[in-house]
């Protein structure tokens, strides 16, 4: 895990507010947004971005356009809690483009997955074909999400 080691200022604090809500507002909206000159906001953001304050600028695709509609959280249980077994784990996962979140936890789960697919025929033959396959699976969990209430909520400071 990073360790905050960086102080921002509210100039630094407001950018980073501004971003999270629309990352397409050009240099001149946001510098006029946040009360600074063009030339200040583009350095200003820039310091952020080496900083590693901003890990990057994307669009948001509605899941249900482009055929993902289906939500899935997945609790797996490992056979082994060892650094080797979390390792190759984890190394499989990263080549999934289904999972979109694969987080270790404590808990009743080893890990938490959260997965996209079209349907639950779609899902069907992901768990079984791969998930279950996946090195040192002992046990999984599914909950198919009736209802996303919140989404990727920006971060609260």
């Amino acid at each position: 895990m990073k360790e905050p080691s960086i102080e921002f200022d509210r100039i630094d604090r407001n950018l980073l507010r501004l971003l999270q809500a629309d990352g397409r507002r050009s240099n001149a909206e946001l510098a006029e947004m946040a009360n600074i000159s063009p030339a200040t906001c583009h350095r200003r953001v820039a310091r952020l971005v080496e900083l590693g304050a901003i890990t990057g600028f994307r669009g948001a695709v509605d899941p249900v356009v482009v055929g993902l509609g289906t939500l899935v959280m997945v609790g797996v249980v490992l056979d082994r809690s060892t650094p080797e077994s979390f390792a190759a784990f984890e190394g499989a996962v990263l080549g999934m483009k289904e999972v979109l979140d694969c987080n270790l936890v404590a808990g009743d789960f080893d890990y938490l997955l959260k997965i996209r697919v079209r349907d639950i025929a779609d899902f069907n033959a992901l768990h079984g074909q791969r998930l279950l396959t996946l090195p040192g699976v002992r046990q999984t969990r599914t909950f198919f999400v009736m209802k996303e209430v919140k989404e990727n909520a920006p971060l609260g400071f």
